[in-house]
């Protein structure tokens, strides 16, 4: 659950909010579902609350704004070409390499994308309906970092969806997936640390900074009133040689 007055995550049983120390009459009325991010109003939706953390809650319809599609469909495309070169090369090993059989491999991993690609597709619409087609997310920013948190009340869809995949990734021996669908079933949130940005993407069209560390990779999602804010916030704390596009 959420604290009413700062808007920290904290334990459902708590009685007072470990951040800003507020007391919680009882456990049924501690927050709402989606945390009234209060203190001191920086921009339209952002504030800068007492314990001295930026917050804001960001609000999408899955349907218009297709960031976390093109990203499901990135991870799978990149694994899937990276197969394909994979066999490729042990093809030239191999000195099976030749015009008509490199052909015929990759029309086979062609159609594999595809369908990769449609199932995907069709698995975000289930995933965007059991969310009543909003993804809703909280964002915590500070001098040393930026965490994403999705809403209590999502992630626990997203967990049951999140084991199934794992499941049927180890009934196919598909680690990658299995690996994949655990992840999403554990974690509601993911932290960047500031020093350790190797790179940052604007998509402004999309109300979206990518946020790249050496393993992890982190989307910020402000909207258009708030977003030069967070940009700058960013930029100006994230290492000088980080690449920026």
């Amino acid at each position: 659950m959420f604290c009413s007055k700062c808007g920290s995550q904290t334990d459902e049983n708590a009685k007072f909010c470990p951040v800003c120390g507020a007391a919680f009459a009882d456990n049924t009325e501690a927050a709402p579902k989606e945390p009234p991010v209060q203190g001191q109003k920086v921009t339209e939706n952002i504030y800068l609350c007492p314990d001295g953390v930026y917050r804001w809650i960001y609000e999408f319809a899955m349907m218009k704004n297709p960031t976390i599609l093109f990203t499901i469909w990135k991870i799978f495309g990149g694994i899937i070409v990276g197969i394909w070169l994979f066999d490729i090369i042990l093809m030239l090993f191999d000195g099976a390499l030749t015009p008509d059989g490199v052909l015929g491999h990759s029309a086979v991993f062609a159609v594999i994308l595809l369908g990769m690609g449609v199932l995907s597709f069709l698995a975000y619409l289930i995933v965007a309906a059991s969310y009543g087609w909003k993804y809703i997310v909280l964002f915590e920013m500070d001098e040393q970092s930026v965490t994403h948190t999705q809403m209590e009340h999502q992630f626990r869809k997203a967990q049951a969806l999140g084991w199934l995949t794992a499941a049927a990734g180890a009934l196919a021996g598909n680690l990658t997936m299995t690996g994949a669908g655990i992840s999403s079933a554990v974690h509601n949130s993911l932290k960047t640390e500031f020093a350790k940005v190797k790179s940052i993407k604007t998509r402004r069209g999309r109300q979206t900074i990518y946020v790249n560390e050496m393993l992890g990779k982190n989307q910020v999602y402000a909207e258009l009133p708030d977003f030069d804010f967070v940009l700058s916030y960013i930029n100006a704390r994230i290492p000088s040689d980080a690449a920026r596009k």
